[in-house]
Order: structure tokens, then C-alpha cells, then sequence
């Protein structure tokens, strides 16, 4: 069963980073438990169009990329576009968090800056040698090294907790509150092209497994990593609001100061004993992260050119990731490498994006290019227009407050 799994950690990879290691726990150190609704409500509505992905790339065949180009050019054009002008400040938003992280574990002997270079090129090194193969198999033992150090420091700082715990909810007001939230719930799970990200890996575990996956262990594969985005981003706003909140302390902007922050947050609640784990957890949540983008984009660019030009590139994949390595350097080292500042764009960008890909993916899958008997049931059809209206609406609302 192990063995099938793979493209739902591979999601779980991807989603688990920035959105739970930094904007989880800042939520709960500045919110305590009062914005678990976002958490809950925001996995609901992107649920069914995370689902498409791997449910449309096992009923055809194929990956969400030729599902768009069915619907018309002009849908992979767009999205074309929004991956091309997205992707480099993602990708540069989550290494310089590994960086930071990296720089507080291993001493600060070289910078931040530095450590980035290192990570993307460790990351780089495993995808084109070890390919899809070695990434599957080293997701598995990051998910579960992050998810089983993650829920035993939740644990830990649960039975050391002696406050009375408020679970009040709280919706922000204000232009400085309803920013954070937008951005909270951009990535909260991640954003939604990483739907398109997985029916490619969902296509890619096929042509490397033995026996041919059938759509029931591929729902469940997902199944599973979603839940554990879900479980794991509870675990996040509760470590941030059990030991930051109601301190007065807040969170830098500086990817190494965050770092240290976070690490010492824990440490000064558990113990100093604690700090490897604590460091082990964070570390390995970013570096997911980081390697899942580093070889989700490429492909999906890649791809993307390949069939609208509808010609084979050849090492387009590889072209693609020393471009996004180079881009991602670019913006760190002579344009921001301040990591609050990077977040902030990247996760508003994603929420605003959001509508265009909830809509193309729900109008692929209740098309005629997907088999009948693999359209989304009532209940699925109820959630995916709650979900466009609601992203909509939202989307709508916070440009009429900017």
C-alpha cells in the first residue's frame, strides 16, 4: 500500500511549508485559536479542485495541462502565464525559509543567502539524477519524519501548557488584518495550481509502477495527504498559539531571525533537549517544499510549451529548473530577500489566482472529456459552486479594500 502511495505526499510535500510552518504559527501567535475556521473552511472550498487533478488524471489518462488545452488554447495560455509570473517569487519564497532555517540549525558560518544556493542545488541534484523514482521515495520519509516530529513537539507543548486555552473565533478587521487573512488562506492548503502539479505526478507514478493504479487508490492517496495538510496545520496554529500568543512577542520578517524565533519558542516551553526536534521538523517541512516546486514548476512549464507549440522540447525540464533556480537567485540576492515581504506577494497573488483555476478545473471535469462515470457526484457539484462563489467573492472584496 505504501508502495502506491506517492503523488498525495508529494502534495502533502508541497502544501506542507510556508502556509503551515509560517503562516499557521503566526496565526496562532497573533490570533491564538480564533482563525481555525479560516483553516477548517478554506480546506473545504479548495478541496473538490485539488481533487479534479488526480481524479481527471486517472480517469484519462492524462495530466489537468492537456484537460486545458481541450477547453481552448486561450486556457492554457493563461495558465501558462500566471505559472510563468508566479512561479519564481514562490520558489523564492520558500527557500529562503529553508535557508533560514538551515542557518539557525547549522551555525550561521555562511549566510542565508549562501545556504539558498546550497539547498537549490541539492535539490537540483536529486531530481535530475534520482528523476521522479528517488523523489517518491524520498517524500515518503520526509512526510513522515515532519508529520511524526511535528504532532510529538504538539504534544509535548500541550502537557506543558498551564493557561486556559480560547477557542473563540474571530474574523479580522481592518486592512492590516484582512491582509494577513487573505494571505493565510492563499496557501492554506497551498495554492490551487498545485491541482495541476499532482494530476502530472499522478501520470508520472503510472509510468513508474508495475501494476496500473486504479482510481479508488489514487482518490484515497490524496485523501490521506490531504488530511495530513489539515491535522498538521492544526498542530502549527497550536504551537504558535501555545507559546507565542498573548507574549507580545511577534514574529521577523528576516528569514534567519523568523528562524531563530521559531526554534527558540519551542525550545523555551520544552526544553533545550528539544531543539533538535523542533529543528528536524522544521527543516525537513521546508526542504519538501522546497524540492516538490523546484520539480513541479519546470514540468509544468515544460509541458505547457510543448503543447502549445505542440512540439517536443528536448532537457526542457531541465532548462526550466536552471531558469527557476537563476530567477529565484535573482529576486533573493539584488531585488528582496526579505521573507516577510516575499510571502506576503506570493500567497496574495495565489488567493486572487484562485477562481481561474477552481473554474477550469470543475468545468474540465463535468465535461465531455472526462468519462461519465468520473464527474463529481451532487454533494461535489454543490461544493464546487459554494467554492467559486466564495473565492470569488472574496477575491472581490479585498481588492475593494486595497
Amino acid at each position: 500500500m505504501i508502495q502506491k502511495l506517492g503523488p498525495g505526499l508529494l502534495f502533502a510535500g508541497a502544501a506542507i511549508g510556508v502556509s503551515h510552518l509560517v503562516q499557521c504559527t503566526r496565526s496562532g501567535a497573533d490570533f491564538g485559536f480564533s482563525l481555525l475556521w479560516a483553516l477548517l473552511i478554506i480546506h473545504l472550498i479548495k478541496y473538490p479542485f485539488f481533487q479534479y487533478g488526480p481524479r481527471y488524471a486517472s480517469a484519462t489518462g492524462e495530466s489537468l495541462l492537456e484537460g486545458y488545452q481541450k477547453l481552448g488554447k486561450g486556457v492554457l495560455k493563461i495558465y501558462g502565464i500566471l505559472t510563468f509570473f508566479t512561479m519564481f517569487t514562490i520558489q523564492s519564497a520558500v527557500s529562503i525559509v529553508t535557508a533560514g532555517i538551515a542557518t539557525t540549525i547549522f551555525g550561521d558560518l555562511i549566510s542565508v543567502k549562501i545556504w539558498t544556493v546550497v539547498i537549490l542545488s541539492l535539490c537540483f541534484i536529486i531530481l535530475n539524477i534520482g528523476k521522479y523514482k528517488l523523489l517518491d521515495v524520498l517524500i515518503k520519509v520526509i512526510v513522515i519524519t515532519l508529520t511524526l516530529t511535528t504532532l510529538a513537539a504538539t504534544l509535548m507543548v500541550f502537557c506543558n501548557f498551564n493557561g486556559t486555552i480560547q477557542i473563540a473565533q474571530y474574523i479580522p478587521k481592518g486592512s492590516i488584518e484582512i491582509t494577513f487573512l487573505i494571505a493565510f488562506m492563499g496557501w492554506m492548503p497551498a495554492p490551487l495550481d498545485i491541482s495541476v502539479w499532482h494530476s502530472i505526478w499522478t501520470i508520472e507514478k503510472e509510468r513508474n509502477s508495475v501494476n496500473k493504479l486504479d482510481s479508488k487508490t489514487t482518490l484515497l492517496d490524496f485523501n490521506i495527504g490531504y488530511i495530513g495538510t489539515i491535522v498538521l496545520g492544526i498542530c502549527f496554529v497550536s504551537l504558535g498559539a501555545l507559546t507565542m500568543h498573548a507574549t507580545g512577542t511577534s514574529f521577523s520578517s528576516s528569514a534567519g531571525v523568523f528562524s531563530v524565533q521559531f526554534i527558540e519558542m519551542y525550545t523555551q516551553n520544552i526544553g533545550s533537549w528539544a531543539y533538535l526536534l523542533i529543528g528536524v521538523a522544521a527543516l525537513t517541512t521546508m526542504f519538501s517544499t522546497t524540492i516538490t516546486t523546484l520539480d513541479a514548476s519546470p514540468r509544468t512549464m515544460n509541458k505547457t510549451i510543448e503543447l502549445i507549440f505542440r512540439k517536443r522540447l528536448k532537457k526542457g525540464y531541465l532548462w526550466w529548473s536552471l531558469a527557476l533556480i537563476l530567477g529565484t537567485l535573482i529576486i533573493i540576492f539584488y531585488f528582496n530577500s526579505n521573507m516577510g515581504g516575499l510571502i506576503k506577494v506570493a500567497t496574495i497573488i495565489s488567493f486572487l489566482t484562485a477562481p481561474f483555476y477552481a473554474l477550469a478545473n470543475y468545468i474540465l471535469i463535468s465535461s465531455k472529456h472526462t468519462p461519465k462515470q468520473y464527474h463529481p457526484s451532487r454533494f461535489m457539484h454543490i461544493l464546487s459552486y459554494f467554492g467559486i462563489l466564495f473565492l470569488i467573492c472574496f477575491s472581490v472584496w479585498y481588492l475593494t479594500i486595497l
